[in-house]
């Protein structure tokens, strides 16, 4: 990846003024920004869109983990495990997807897209930020929550979108779904799960039959899931079952069929250790 020197205010090599040399020349400089979303951005301009200031161009940019008819993504392990105080950068749902997973210091596990809202750059965990750390786009200085995704400084025009992450029995920590910016994990998987009216109604989606049963375990050669604790607040809970979608692969969780006994559940806030 070559890395361009940004060109400084007053220079000359780019006398007329021209919109799209001066975009093309701040994209080059920001090396974290992919030439997908650099052709994408280019291509608006070039189309007729007014460039008053880079943050417009955000707007554009392809929602993280959107899929084709809004489907839920395939779960994929990233991690054996993690501990407090770790990241781990990733790629989810697909391979041009920048992820990024946060154990917290009180164990409270998380997970985002790594692509900054404002202009598609590379976000990063900086652990020595404040009590409980940020994240960080270091293009021009955006700041995200490191609990909740939210902005809370710089340019960006929206929060970070959400990777649902659960940890298994084992202590592996697997990526198992997405949200758009803004929307609550419970809204996202919901929303996923139209093409599977069984399983919405297995983990309470609104508007659908059917309680909290869920699957007593998961498919030969993957371990149980570990139920997590229901956090006090219900905007912080997202009920799902370990895996929301079947696969055959055994490395994969399988739904098995309904059991008498509380689904595993996976939360924002979730603490290793702790069993229901």
């Amino acid at each position: 990846m070559s890395v361009t020197e940004q060109q400084q205010p007053g220079s000359d090599d780019n006398p007329d003024g021209d919109p799209r040399n001066a975009l093309r020349d701040r994209i080059a400089a920001d090396s974290p920004t992919t030439r997908r979303d650099y052709l994408r951005i280019v291509a608006t301009v070039s189309g007729g869109l007014a460039v008053g200031g880079l943050g417009v161009a955000g707007g554009i940019l392809r929602r993280h983990g959107e899929e084709p008819g809004g489907k839920a993504p395939e779960p994929k392990r990233i991690a054996p495990r993690l501990l407090p105080g770790e990241s781990l950068a990733f790629r989810y749902p697909g391979d041009e997807d920048r992820a990024l997973a946060v154990r917290m210091d009180d164990g409270t596990l998380v997970g985002y897209s790594a692509v900054c809202t404002h202009l598609a750059c590379a976000v990063l965990w900086r652990k020595d930020r404040g009590a409980e750390g940020e994240l960080y786009c270091p293009c021009h200085e955006g700041v995200f929550d490191a609990r909740t995704g939210e902005v809370t400084a710089g340019p960006p025009p929206r929060g970070l979108p959400k990777v649902v992450l659960a940890e298994l029995d084992d202590g592996s920590v697997w990526a198992v779904g997405t949200t758009r910016s803004g929307e609550s994990i419970e809204a996202g998987l919901c929303r996923q799960l139209g093409d599977d009216p069984a399983l919405a109604a297995r983990i309470g989606c609104p508007g659908t039959q059917g309680g909290a049963e869920g699957p007593a375990a998961l498919a030969p050669g993957g371990p149980p899931a570990r139920p997590a604790p229901v956090p006090a607040s219900p905007a912080r809970l997202a009920p799902v079952p370990a895996s929301p979608a079947q696969g055959p692969a055994p490395a994969v969780p399988v739904l098995a069929p309904p059991a008498p006994v509380p689904a595993p559940v996976v939360s924002e806030a979730m603490a290793p250790g702790r069993r229901a």
